[in-house]
């Protein structure tokens, strides 16, 4: 049975790739921040399992996984986690920039790390979701944008170093999709959520099964994906 170790499984992107994995029969796992955060989202994935590691401590991610049983096989790491605080550079406090680095860069850089052993075995496909401020930097946008870019970053350095074992590497940069993570934007900027307008978390996840599916003579390394115009 193919294994998947996914992050932000609880809701967007995550929950829907989850849930996807599941309804085919694959085994999933999730990491979830906490306990209590664990069962409720294992909850509303009936057939997952859930391993305890909070992102935004990734200097106790060793810590966590150690005192847990992890899968014996996992053939894709997915990172769908993220958080998102908007604000000018003159504004932004540094707890913020210190949040957003750690969950969105620092966080699964380590977890990739601890994880390396077992899926290289595997010969292992990992997806960072990344986005748009991946690529790009608007103004307000700066702590988000630089976790996202250092996470290209990050991506195409693992890429490199790992081919010898036959890791395959991917990152996705999707637009605006229609997540609770973007109706937090929202509010952020002040402006009317309009779900309608953005690409959803089902197009996106698609995107991602399809990267983890292809044969093994193919790789997909970047994608971006964007609300039809």
């Amino acid at each position: 049975m193919t294994s998947h170790l996914i992050t932000g499984a609880g809701s967007g992107i995550g929950a829907v790739v989850a849930r996807r994995l599941l309804d085919r029969g694959d085994q999933v796992v999730v990491l979830a921040r906490d306990a209590g955060r664990a069962k409720e989202i294992t909850a509303a994935l009936p057939g997952a399992s859930a391993v305890v590691g909070d992102l935004a401590q990734p200097g106790r991610l060793s810590w966590a996984l150690s005192k847990q049983a992890l899968p014996e096989r996992i053939d894709s790491l997915v990172h769908a986690a993220g958080v998102v605080d908007l604000g000018p550079v003159a504004d932004l406090p540094a707890n913020l920039w210190e949040r957003q680095l750690a969950v969105n860069l620092v966080g699964p850089a380590e977890l990739t790390r601890l994880l390396l052993p077992v899926l290289r075995v595997s010969r292992a496909r990992i997806v960072f979701v990344n986005s748009g401020a991946g690529l790009h930097a608007h103004a307000g946008w700066s702590a988000y944008a630089a976790s996202k870019h250092g996470l290209k970053a990050l991506a195409d350095a693992l890429r490199a170093e790992e081919s010898e074992h036959g890791v395959r590497v991917t990152s996705i940069y999707p637009g605006r999709t229609a997540t609770p993570m973007q109706e937090r934007v929202h509010q952020q900027e002040g402006r009317d959520y309009d779900p309608e307008r953005f690409i959803t978390a089902d197009s996106v996840a698609t995107t991602i099964l399809t990267a983890l599916d292809l044969p093994d003579d193919a790789a997909l390394t970047d994608l971006t994906i964007r609300p039809r115009a």
